[in-house]
């Protein structure tokens, strides 16, 4: 069997890393001096790593990020009221693992979704499903599903995401409809799956915002009892160019 037949092989099998690296290496001529073991290993190698960036990408991309965020770029000033060793260990995330969950506060331009979203890509990196959606995005697409008789199936897709980010929480009134969907979605979530929620508007209010004093229990006690905190404090980041909002 001939180097192309080969290639068309692997190609054909879909182990298109170890065929791209077969095909370098017969270019190059690099592997006169390896035993067969070495040189098995050689290309098991690289259509591992092309296999995880391929997955990583498709993680990435049905995440549906509103910017690239990286946790490397994060801004330690003082002045933000973010704890390197803390925010370290939740970029770990450890939380996720446990199911629990994080609160992001702060003013406009803070960059709570800038850190939200660079917790998010760690996440996809690390292999777990995530899905970002700022939350007016959110809700109106659930009651567009709840319409067309597909709110259980979009429901369940939220259900089976390691992380879920929620950002601009709180900015619209909550009506009947968005009260009970986050319930049912955090419920649904409930030892299933993390959530981020990134918002301007100070947790102490939440509950007067939600409404309806029985519902707004419901949810709170399920968010904020298994959440960690982070309030960024700080001027406008978009007043330096910097926009990490």
């Amino acid at each position: 069997m001939n180097n192309k037949q080969t290639l068309e092989k692997l190609k054909e099998m879909r182990l298109f890393g170890m065929a791209q690296m077969h095909a370098q290496t017969i270019q190059q001529n690099k592997t006169p001096s390896w035993t067969a073991d070495e040189y098995l290993a050689y290309l098991t190698d690289h259509e591992w790593e092309n296999r995880q960036n391929r997955k990583i990408g498709r993680l990435l991309q049905a995440a549906n990020f509103r910017q690239k965020a990286s946790i490397a770029d994060i801004d330690f000033s003082p002045y933000r009221n973010l704890d390197k060793n803390m925010f370290q260990r939740i970029a770990s995330l450890a939380f996720i693992e446990k199911k629990e969950n994080l609160i992001i506060t702060g003013a406009t331009g803070v960059g709570k979704s800038y850190l939200a979203q660079a917790l998010g890509n760690q996440a996809c990196v690390n292999g777990l499903k995530t899905y970002y959606s700022t939350a007016s995005k959110l809700f109106s697409r659930l009651k567009l599903c709840k319409v067309d008789g597909t709110y259980l199936k979009e429901l369940n897709k939220l259900t089976n995401k390691d992380l879920l980010i929620i950002d601009d929480f709180g900015l619209q009134a909550f009506d009947n409809f968005t009260r009970e969907t986050l319930l049912e979605i955090i419920d649904e979530r409930l030892n299933t799956g993390s959530v981020i929620i990134a918002s301007q508007i100070p947790v102490s209010v939440w509950h007067e915002i939600i409404g309806e004093s029985t519902i707004a229990d419901a949810i709170l006690d399920r968010l904020i009892h298994s959440s960690h905190r982070i309030d960024l404090k700080g001027d406008s980041m978009r007043k330096g160019m910097l926009d990490q909002e």
